[in-house]
């Protein structure tokens, strides 16, 4: 395979602190390549890098000369005064405003003529991704792309790259989409990139080889350190080339075992308080906007150590919801009796803000100087943040300096150590790395407590939940007494009986039509619905072709008769491409 992008001896720092040292990494065509680090690593600052965004201090970046790249930002900028549209596609040729409305479709922004700074950050974040795609590049750069997507539109996407035969590198925690998408991982760990050439499962199952061999080989080299500090102490004064040569190989074994470190985790081992029988009682709640409702009449009673997972689309309520518990909004009717022994640990979207002079250990000790942990010890707020990776060095370090994910994990960090028994988690996701997810997903196992979570990542959803609040607009909120899966699979046979039934009533004809109902257009019928989502796959697809003829045409090296036969076929896909687009336009019309 031919290399896209090839990295030598790249290095990185901000100030004192050094991000990456001496990274080597290479990407070849067609690999759909995910970033794995822990927070803290580099994954975004190392993105920037690489699309120019960002400087660095040593080292070679080399694209192909003649590939097309894009970048997905976390946090997108858009030319001021633009609108939907505008800001996806600038130009102003039919075919790629088309294209355009197509992708803004797909990705739930279908305003197109809205303000582009009255957007949401997920909405803002949309606009980038279809931005992004319409470049229709080679290789694709995303920083996680799905944060505050929901679970169509995620699925949507990974079908979609997926489908592309562009080359991709990606930062996400959704795992799903690592499982399903990626060919490669790329772990950096220690500032060494790990290489893994399959999926996420395949480099779970390798990493974790990978960390058996590194601890076999650090007992070893325990065992040995111990013996030849034995004889270092009773041989202090090395005389000779023999002994002076093994002086020198200890002191290489010492600072081989002082560099490598164990395999470190997020121990969330926190004492949770005790909870008593009445939790929540919910009796006949209605909340509403002006006209939107966000709950009618709904009524639930809260269990000891339920996992409840919360999902739906976007602006449906469920951070209102969960408001309305914790006595930040008031409802509208209704009556939510609270069990007297709660003691709520709240995990937000918008998270605590920590002053930007405060040390990370303050932040922590502000809290409490020690926490009990579930076994009873007690340990220090030092040593509870070396649980969360915080180093001694770091911790004395200023919140200023922290990534996004840092001041997430420590925000986790915050909560927890305050020994909550009712957790309640609003996209806890976004931002924490995958490390940390895995753990705190043991930890939520193992919780003697109860527990909300507010999610669009369905590994996670799956992994906590035992049953689902599903919140499917104007105020209805259905129970679902299973997982996250077993509800989407529910989901998708219940759209396909609705269908079928629909496709099995005969429509009346005309004459026997009420005359209010027979001017009004008819809505698409599943089979325009299939030729339509056909339509979009077939323009994907000769945008592709036509893109791989262009570049063989100019490439200056094929002979008269195949030059013949590859400008013939670019007429036809132009052809073919008006003929359906019409088609699509006639359709979209519905």
């Amino acid at each position: 395979m031919e290399s896209f992008l090839q990295i030598d001896g790249l290095s990185k720092s901000f100030g004192d602190r050094v991000i990456f040292d001496g990274l080597s990494l290479n990407i070849n065509q067609g690999e759909k390549v995910g970033l794995i680090a822990r927070n803290g690593q580099g994954k975004s600052t190392l993105l920037d890098v690489i699309a120019g965004k960002a400087d660095y201090r040593s080292g070679t970046i080399t694209f192909r000369r003649d590939i097309r790249t894009a970048y997905l930002v976390q946090t997108p900028v858009f030319p001021k005064g633009a609108n939907v549209l505008t800001a996806c596609c600038p130009e102003s040729d039919d075919e790629k405003l088309l294209r355009a409305r197509q992708l803004l479709t797909k990705l739930g922004v279908p305003d197109f003529d809205k303000p582009i700074d009255q957007l949401s950050g997920g909405q803002a974040k949309r606009v980038a991704l279809a931005q992004a795609l319409m470049q229709e590049p080679d290789f694709l750069i995303l920083d996680e792309p799905t944060n505050h997507l929901d679970v169509e539109v995620t699925e949507w996407l990974e079908d979609y790259l997926t489908a592309s035969r562009l080359t991709l590198f990606m930062v996400t925690h959704d795992r799903y989409l690592l499982d399903r998408v990626c060919n490669r991982i790329i772990e950096i760990d220690d500032f060494r990139a790990y290489s893994y050439q399959g999926n996420y499962s395949y480099y779970l199952e390798k990493r974790q080889e990978r960390l058996d061999a590194e601890s076999s080989q650090r007992e070893s080299d325990l065992n040995l350190y111990r013996r030849e500090l034995d004889w270092m102490r009773r041989m202090p004064c090395a005389r000779g080339g023999k002994a002076r040569y093994r002086k020198e190989s200890f002191h290489q074994l010492e600072e081989r075992l002082q560099h490598r470190r164990d395999e470190q985790s997020v121990a969330l081992d926190v004492k949770a308080s005790y909870i008593g029988k009445k939790i929540f009682d919910i009796e006949h709640l209605s909340k509403a906007f002006d006209d939107k409702i966000i709950l009618k009449d709904f009524s639930y009673i809260f269990t000891r150590y339920e996992k409840l997972g919360i999902i739906g689309e976007n602006g449906v309520g469920k951070s209102t919801f969960l408001k309305l518990l914790l006595g930040i909004e008031q409802p509208d009717s209704g009556v939510i009796g609270r069990g007297t022994t709660l003691k709520i640990g709240y995990y937000s979207q918008e998270g605590l803000k920590f002053p930007e002079d405060a040390k990370v250990i303050d932040v922590v000790t502000a809290i409490a100087d020690h926490i009990v942990l579930d076994d009873g010890r007690r340990m220090s707020a030092g040593q509870f943040l070396q649980k969360f990776l915080f180093t001694p060095k770091t911790q004395y370090s200023y919140v200023s300096k922290l990534s996004g994910g840092e001041r997430r994990r420590l925000y986790l960090c915050t909560i927890l150590m305050q020994s909550p028994n009712f957790l309640i988690l609003d996209e806890p996701t976004n931002d924490l790395d995958i490390m940390t997810l895995q753990v705190l997903e043991e930890y939520i196992a193992q919780f003697k407590g109860c527990v909300i979570v507010v999610s669009h990542d369905r590994y996670f959803m799956d992994k906590i939940a035992e049953h689902l609040l599903v919140f499917e607009g104007d105020g209805k909120v259905t129970n679902f007494p299973s997982s996250y899966s077993d509800y989407m699979e529910y989901k998708v046979l219940k759209e396909d009986e609705e269908k079928a039934a629909a496709a099995k009533s005969k429509p009346a004809t005309p004459a026997q039509q009420p005359a209010a109902t027979a001017n009004r257009p008819a809505k698409l019928t599943f089979k325009e619905k299939r030729e339509m989502e056909q339509i979009e796959q077939e323009l994907q697809q000769l945008e592709e072709e036509k893109a791989q003829l262009e570049q063989e045409l100019n490439s200056g090296t094929l002979p008269y008769d195949q030059l013949q036969q590859k400008s013939a076929r670019i007429g036809q896909i132009l052809d073919r491409t008006d003929t359906i687009t019409m088609r699509w336009l006639e359709l979209s019309e519905k």
